[in-house]
């Protein structure tokens, strides 16, 4: 088992009024409430050092960290300091009445503030486990639900943690969302109720993997991600969820380019698409893929789907084509396109945005007469696995979390991890 690698390194931990045995650290990357920044405020409750014996931090004392030209420079109470990397902050004694606010948002254990690309600050939040999960639960699912729901998803997310113990995970939908120490009483007492309890196949851990909504159909993992299919992830109908039926509309024409005044010296400021929503997320991703300088869509062309359908009745493949001017930074202006001809549809689901193209289980993809592209479909995520909707319709119906996990995962067993 892997423990804190820092000065943190304890026998016992002390939660409130009990003594457990140490149990297994995890690293979590903060990236969610941070983002990519240079800046960030921070204070501290309770007693933390450094490592730097010179350097201690005061209790209520607001300080801003910074990073300028490669160097952490840490301002406060009147005092500066340029620090050496790493900048690690660790706390005397763990238990929860000690914490670092990061702005505005607090978090249990040790915090190391790291250089990410010699240009962002990226602090990583390291805490035992059972912890950790009481920071995941309440922003995996709604606390409001039964208690049996939240001991599922706590079991998901215990057994998902564990299984990727060996790669260094952020706080984000890429892994699993963790919002620090910020606890809910009902999704704390399901983690606790069912402390250290694993979801196994064969005796090992297996990829406990959930989503929002399946649309009333699982997924199978391979069709997601490839490799081979595991059978305690199959394919088939979920009387539980409630399908959650989505659709967006995009128009074709975005600009019309034949209304633009060109006399005008202002006219490219004055170009405005009418879908911004959709439209915003297809820029950030062309600025992303190599396109530069300042975007305007001006025409989707086309927007279809294969006829190919998984066994899932999930659709595969599609086809789009986009037409945009950007403007770069000589002020040049460029008419350009992309365009993705029958390719698998993770390659444009990111266009559109996951807010919008909700899963791959879609029904239809229509252009009527007017120009507009309509696609409706059904769920909420990749399907695979457990439905934290259909969990929690499960649970009002009377099912218990060993019902849930059975259900959603056949043929596995839960046990305590070892």
């Amino acid at each position: 088992m892997r423990y804190l690698i820092l000065p943190f390194i304890i026998l016992t931990i002390s939660f409130s009024t009990k003594i457990v045995a140490a149990e297994e650290m995890i690293k979590v990357k903060l990236v969610q409430h941070i983002g990519e920044t240079k800046k960030i405020n921070l204070h501290i409750k309770g007693d933390y050092s450094t490592l730097d014996p010179t350097l201690k931090l005061k209790e209520g004392i607001i300080y801003q960290l910074s990073l300028k030209k490669g160097e952490f420079i840490l301002t406060g109470n009147g005092e500066k300091y340029s620090l050496h990397d790493p900048f690690i902050l660790i706390p005397k004694k763990y238990n929860h009445t000690q914490y670092i606010s990061i702005n505005n948002r607090q978090y249990l254990g040790a915090v190391e503030f790291r250089k990410e690309k010699n240009q962002f600050i990226r602090p990583v939040n390291q805490l035992p486990m059972e912890d950790y999960l009481k920071g995941v639960v309440p922003f995996e699912v709604y606390p409001s639900w039964g208690i049996e729901t939240l001991k599922a998803q706590a079991l998901a997310a215990r057994t998902y943690a564990f299984a990727n113990l060996d790669k260094e995970i952020d706080d984000t939908i890429k892994y699993q969302v963790y919002g620090g120490f910020t606890w809910n009483e009902k999704t704390t007492e399901a983690v606790e109720e069912t402390s250290g309890e694993v979801i196994t196949s064969q005796n090992r851990l297996i990829d406990a993997f959930y989503s929002a909504s399946n649309g009333g159909m699982t997924e199978n993992n391979t069709h997601v991600w490839g490799g081979n299919a595991k059978s305690y992830l199959p394919i088939k109908r979920d009387p539980y969820d409630p399908t959650h039926p989505w659709e967006f509309t995009i128009h074709q024409t975005q600009i019309k380019l034949d209304e633009n005044d060109w006399d005008q010296p202002d006219w490219w400021d004055k170009l405005s698409e009418i879908d911004s929503s959709i439209i915003n997320n297809m820029k950030t991703w062309l600025k992303k893929n190599g396109y530069p300088g300042e975007i305007k869509i001006v025409e989707i062309p086309y927007f279809k789907l294969s006829e190919e359908l998984l066994e899932s009745k999930r659709a595969v493949k599609g086809s789009i084509k986009i037409e945009f001017l950007h403007r770069l930074l000589d002020g040049t202006i460029v008419y350009d396109h992309l365009t993705l001809n029958d390719v698998p549809l993770n390659n444009i689901r990111p266009l559109i945005g996951g807010n919008h193209f909700k899963s791959y289980y879609i029904e239809s993809l229509v252009k009527d007469g007017e120009g507009h592209y309509t696609m409706k479909g059904k769920g909420f995520g990749h399907g695979v696995g457990m439905s934290q909707w259909g969990a929690h319709y499960m649970g009002k119906a009377g099912k218990n979390y060993k019902d849930i996990i059975q259900f959603y995962y056949p043929g596995t067993k839960i046990k305590k991890i070892n």
